[in-house]
């Protein structure tokens, strides 16, 4: 997707990337840090083992470019075990970078990295912003009105309460608020069914408040309305959310597959794909995941975007603008307004209790 946010805005604006995340690192991190540099003027800092890094960037015309190297000794492996990864590796990139952005050298940070390290290290380093028990993953995908759509949490949480779930929905109504500039956005709770009284017990207990929210709330939506454009933010625990988004990714993939092949099979239908390349390519961008970036890490008191471990240049170009865009729009201080302003509950009026189904919950 497009920037949302004008260069001129985030010019000069200082991130901090993880350069040892990616699966292919540091490769793609630095490709995508140097088309950052030029085509953004956001300054860079490389994050990792310093000689790596600089053995993979004299490979470049870097020129005159804002890319600076910040040491770090030690990594952390899609394998490791987020929480003992976080103790035992005090001077990892992650670490390293997120102080960065904690001392105020940095506005941001990325990495393409283990996200349930990535999560735990920025909550430890950064810390959650008052009356966030839970930082949520936001990602944002193309819909079927040619705009856009976002979905929390998709990874960060797969256990959640249904207060988790509201706190969500108040942190992406103001996220989709401060990017996409939508006044009143539409929120939905991903669930089986349209009707309030479907879905499990934490659908249906986090329905509750998030009716009594001052949001825009539309109730529930399921699976099949995701990419409908009939809502702009759709909520969900990190499990559910999570599945939802590699399963578009797999579906995808598979379209492009498809097509691909299908394109191949006459003389006729190979003449026809170079007729309406431009058509082609178009489809190809709104559907790349490498366009939108990263998701970031909301409910945080700094910026954190989380990539893929398989992405690209342009995937990191992305999410480093994500992060610039992020900040330069003051988003966590109008989430920490947007939270405050919803009431406290104590344990009597926490949590109303979902009304009970009047029959078994059978997926339609």
């Amino acid at each position: 997707m497009a920037s949302s946010v004008a260069p001129s805005t985030i010019s000069g604006c200082t991130i901090a990337l993880d350069a040892m995340g990616a699966d292919k690192a540091p490769k793609p991190e630095i490709e995508g840090a140097l088309q950052a540099a030029r085509q953004f003027g956001v300054r860079v800092l490389l994050v990792g083992r310093e000689e790596i890094i600089r053995a993979e960037l004299s490979r470049h015309s870097c020129g005159d470019l804002p890319i600076g190297v910040i040491h770090a000794s030690e990594q952390i492996t899609m394998h490791d075990k987020a929480a003992q990864a976080v103790r035992a590796k005090r001077d990892s990139s992650m670490r390293v970078g997120l102080r960065l952005v904690r001392e105020g050298r940095a506005a941001g940070f990325v990495t393409a990295g283990n996200t349930g390290a990535a999560m735990a290290t920025a909550k430890m380093v950064l810390g959650a912003l008052p009356r966030v028990d839970r930082p949520a993953l936001a990602a944002v995908f193309p819909n079927a009105v040619g705009s856009a759509s976002i979905m929390l949490d998709v990874g960060a949480n797969v256990d959640c309460k249904p207060e988790n779930l509201e706190q969500f929905a108040v942190m992406g109504e103001i996220y989709f608020r401060s990017i996409f500039g939508t006044k009143r956005p539409r929120v939905g709770l991903l669930s089986i069914g349209e009707e309030e009284s479907k879905g499990n017990e934490l659908t249906r207990a986090s329905f509750q408040l998030l009716k009594q929210l001052p949001l825009n709330f539309v109730g529930n939506v399921e699976g099949r309305d995701l990419y409908g454009g009939q809502v702009d933010v759709i909520v969900a625990d990190g499990f559910v959310g999570n599945v939802a988004l590699k399963i578009s990714e797999g579906v995808v993939n598979l379209v492009r597959f498809t097509l691909k092949e299908s394109l191949k099979t006459t003389i006729t239908r190979q003449v026809g794909y170079l007729l309406s390349r431009s058509a082609f390519a178009d489809f190809k961008k709104r559907l790349d995941y490498s366009e939108s970036g990263g998701a970031p890490l909301l409910g945080l008191k700094g910026v954190c975007i989380v990539s893929h471990g398989s992405s690209n240049a342009n995937a990191i170009k992305n999410a480093i603008r994500v992060a610039s865009e992020v900040a330069s729009g003051n988003i966590n201080r109008h989430i920490e307004a947007g939270l405050a302003a919803i009431p406290k509950r104590n344990n009597a009026t926490k949590a109303p209790r979902a009304p009970e189904p009047a029959v078994a919950h059978a997926i339609e």
